[in-house]
């Protein structure tokens, strides 16, 4: 699938949060960057020298970068874990914990959504606008009505990425494959089951998300609310090139764009969410696991990077 890319400037640099524990400031690194209480396995601390009174409830996670919606983005009404719809691909679990970046304390009843390409490249709901393996017809013209950012009736459940500055562009077809949303626990965590996503034309592999807040879930799904972040989660080149190996991926003749030569992607590590990820080295076809820990601001509005995004606790606001 062919997409262009997005300027450098479109993405918002991150906020760092520094807290005073016993005396002594603990500044965050990275998504990952809280004490091991509140990470998962294999994310790890950095602290300035504290005292031994500076406890885990005391240490905050850096802001999670905020990075373009892109173009693709569907309101759909997918409420659900698992986004596979027998899409052929390396099986992977993706499992997401959102927590407050002030107070370090769980978002709990959040709206997550999810989406990405399948392993050729291919998004749905916009299959008519290009294909992996080298083929495919670019998106045409300039992207209309924007998205306000606001779930309405039941939460988004995906859409392409890529490099249009976020514009909307109107769904090609009736295909919602590899999209998802779902609720974070007490907790504030999230799982998906999906494949590990191939590549298109200008951008590396990559996944989309967005997470609602202040919104009310029922049977018909989730309304209301607030988008208070919009991101993207991406993966170090090990994996990739290892994906590259099996089939399908192996037959995606599209030129592949490194993870440093993204233009979406920050270059700050997991704080601009490269993802954590275990798979048997000998054999990733077997699966791989995939996890991070994300620094929110609820009471924020991040619903694209279109525009300066605005603060605000307002469900209405954009």
């Amino acid at each position: 699938m062919t997409e262009k890319q997005e300027p450098a400037h479109k993405r918002n640099m991150t906020r760092r949060k520094v807290v005073v524990a016993g005396g002594a400031a603990v500044a965050a690194v990275g998504v990952g960057g809280g004490l091991a209480v509140n990470a998962f396995a294999g994310e790890t601390t950095t602290e300035a020298s504290a005292s031994s009174s500076a406890t885990a409830s005391q240490t905050c996670y850096t802001l999670t970068s905020e990075t373009t919606e892109g173009p693709y983005y569907i309101d759909a009404d997918k409420i659900r874990q698992d986004i596979t719809e027998g899409k052929e691909g390396i099986p992977m679990t993706l499992e997401l914990k959102v927590i407050d970046a002030d107070t370090c304390k769980p978002v709990k009843n959040a709206a997550v959504d999810i989406w990405h390409c399948t392993a050729l490249g291919v998004y749905s709901g916009y299959e008519a606008m290009g294909s992996g393996g080298g083929g495919g017809t670019p998106p045409s013209g300039a992207p209309t009505d924007a998205p306000s950012g606001t779930p309405t009736g039941e939460p988004p459940s995906g859409a392409p990425s890529g490099g249009t500055g976020g514009g909307h562009s109107e769904p090609t077809d009736d295909e919602r494959y590899l999209r998802g949303t779902w609720k974070t626990d007490k907790r504030g965590y999230v799982t998906f089951k999906t494949i590990f996503p191939g590549w298109y034309q200008g951008r590396a592999v990559h996944i989309h998300t967005k997470v609602h807040v202040d919104g009310t879930w029922s049977d018909a799904g989730y309304e209301g609310g607030h988008t208070c972040h919009t991101g993207q989660f991406f993966f170090d080149e090990k994996s990739v090139l290892a994906s590259a190996e099996v089939s399908p991926y192996s037959t995606n003749t599209t030129t592949r764009t490194t993870l440093t030569e993204d233009t979406i992607y920050p270059q700050n590590g997991h704080t601009g969410g490269l993802l954590y990820l275990k798979y048997d080295k000998k054999n990733i076809a077997k699966g791989v696991r995939a996890h991070l820990t994300m620094g929110v601001a609820p009471d924020e509005t991040h619903d694209s990077t279109d525009t300066q995004p605005s603060t605000s606790a307002s469900p209405s606001a954009s």
